[in-house]
């Protein structure tokens, strides 16, 4: 081949290259710019259909504390996975309760993880105002119509509203603007303890690679509308700490009458006097000999702190929680800055020997505190869970045993991360002016994507306002009374605007052709 050949060659070469990046990039300007109105027709005619799906997946609640419905969730979030379109659906057994793995390629230049739960809290019915299994859809006074209903704020309502937003984009006929790798745990509430045997499955891991990140769905909105956007979450570990007599060597080895108390010892006071050594006199700082420092604040976020404080009610937080007072009479914006700055030992429950109507007098052979600790960087789960086991053994309490059931370590996003910055871009779109917020004061097991081998932003996103987790008559709002608070719908379309923000071309993603 003479050398003007090889010149022609050459040149016929790179104009192909030319050419399929411009095809490239004005299918993915195409794809970045929908016709909205077409779209949000679809959503608006699927409303009904959608709230009935919520309803269905309230009604069938996965409870990985109490061993429920393992099976029966994972196969139908990948039913639920499989009807939005994702074209791999796969259930992923982790030695746990099961996970989904499910794939969405759209032949997009930009993939997005996602990151679901389909398990929900234990409830008691005679807690609630409505049953909490029938997602009732009730009057909210000052918000508007909700559904009430375990889940129905963490996490199904939101995530429901993702999936109603692949639903209109597919149904409207429109192109789907990102690829999405989508991974759902049944064990979140329980400390996720089998999530790295989902998320790091080597080609699940793989997959999840090629992405720019990973989201959780979310109702971010307030009562008042206010957005925060998050930039990461506090760890937890969660145990039990048993004092049982036979471990012990003392008191007795079943219940006994209370009379012997007078000359045999208590497991249960046992373990009152082991947990008044793990906290300060008024029980609000972690006193656990050896515990790590958590970092202090930046300036950079106190900075956020004190904006958002300020933009903030505290009569309207006071009320909603109903705290008349936070911790040693603190001013609004200084408690806020306890809140994501302080690791924190909380006790769930405290069970022990009879708990019944009326009094039993029994001296009782076992006690157990339920315990979460919510840590902060640097701490680290197994730096918090290892201090602990040295405390007690250095104060005499070696015989207590502490049976970790789940838990992981903290995570941060850099607020300049693509993932973040879309957020911002679609709130700012909408007329809304998103705060940050350095650290949930929750927990959920973001540290899988943000640390090492993966090293992902992970962050949470969504319009739509939700109240309750955790507690009885947990409501997700489906039509706002309020229009700065969006209903379902608008919360369906707040997943469509984000995609598209996602899927639009950047620097980043043109460097990569």
């Amino acid at each position: 081949m003479g050398a003007s050949d090889f010149a022609v060659r050459r040149a016929r070469g790179r104009a192909w290259k030319v050419a399929a990046l411009a095809l490239m990039m004005a299918g993915a300007v195409q794809a970045a710019t929908p016709d909205r109105d077409a779209i949000q027709a679809q959503v608006a005619q699927r409303h009904d259909a959608s709230v009935k799906a919520l309803q269905d997946w309230i009604a069938l609640p996965s409870i990985a504390a109490e061993d429920l419905n393992a099976k029966q969730g994972a196969e139908y979030m990948a039913k639920l996975a499989r009807e939005a379109g994702f074209q791999h659906v796969e259930i992923v057994e982790t030695g746990g309760k099961p996970g989904v793995y499910a794939t969405l390629d759209a032949g997009a230049p930009t993939t997005v993880g996602l990151y679901y739960m389909y398990d929900v809290k234990q409830f008691d019915p005679a807690e609630w105002s409505s049953p909490p299994l029938e997602a009732r859809i009730v009057d909210k006074p000052g918000l508007g119509k909700a559904i009430v209903g375990r889940g129905a704020a963490n996490q199904k309502g939101p995530e429901m509203a993702f999936l109603a937003a692949l639903h209109a984009i597919r149904d409207a006929k429109q192109a789907m603007p990102v690829n999405l790798v989508l991974v759902a745990e049944g064990e979140e509430e329980i400390g996720s303890p089998n999530i790295g045997k989902l998320v790091l499955r080597p080609d699940i891991q793989a997959a999840l690679k090629k992405s720019i990140g990973v989201f959780m769905p979310m109702g971010l909105q307030d009562a008042d509308g206010a957005v925060t956007v998050n930039l990461g979450a506090k760890g937890v570990v969660e145990l039990e700490l048993v004092a049982d007599g036979k471990a012990w060597g003392r008191g007795p080895s079943k219940d006994v009458h209370s009379s012997l108390k007078a000359m045999v010892d208590s497991p249960a006071w046992r373990l009152v006097k082991a947990l008044d050594t793990l906290v300060s006199e008024d029980g609000n700082t972690v006193a656990i000999d050896g515990f790590p420092k958590p970092a202090p604040l930046t300036a950079d976020e106190r900075a956020m702190i004190a904006k958002s404080t300020a933009a903030r009610s505290e009569a309207r937080a006071k009320q909603v929680l109903g705290v008349p007072h936070w911790i040693d009479d603190l001013p609004w914006q200084q408690a806020n800055e306890r809140l994501v700055s302080q690791p924190t030992i909380n006790i769930e429950g405290l069970v022990g020997g009879y708990t019944g109507v009326g009094g039993k007098t029994v001296l009782p052979h076992r006690a157990v505190a339920k315990i979460d600790m919510r840590l902060v960087p640097p701490i680290t789960r197994d730096g918090a869970v290892a201090a602990l086991k040295a405390h007690l053994a250095k104060h005499g309490y070696g015989d207590i045993a502490v049976n970790v059931s789940g838990g992981y370590d903290s995570t941060s996003t850099s607020a300049d991360s693509r993932l973040v910055q879309a957020q911002l871009a679609v709130l700012r779109r909408d007329g809304l002016d998103p705060l940050l917020w350095p650290r949930l004061a929750g927990s959920y097991p973001g540290f899988v994507f943000t640390q090492p081998p993966l090293s992902l932003p992970a962050a949470h996103f969504g319009l739509g306002h939700g109240g309750g987790a955790h507690a009885p008559d947990e409501f997700f709002l489906i039509e706002s009374s309020n229009p700065k608070v969006r209903g379902f719908d608008g919360s369906v379309m707040s997943f469509v605007d984000y995609l598209y923000e996602l899927g639009r071309p950047s620097a980043e993603t043109t460097a990569g052709q």
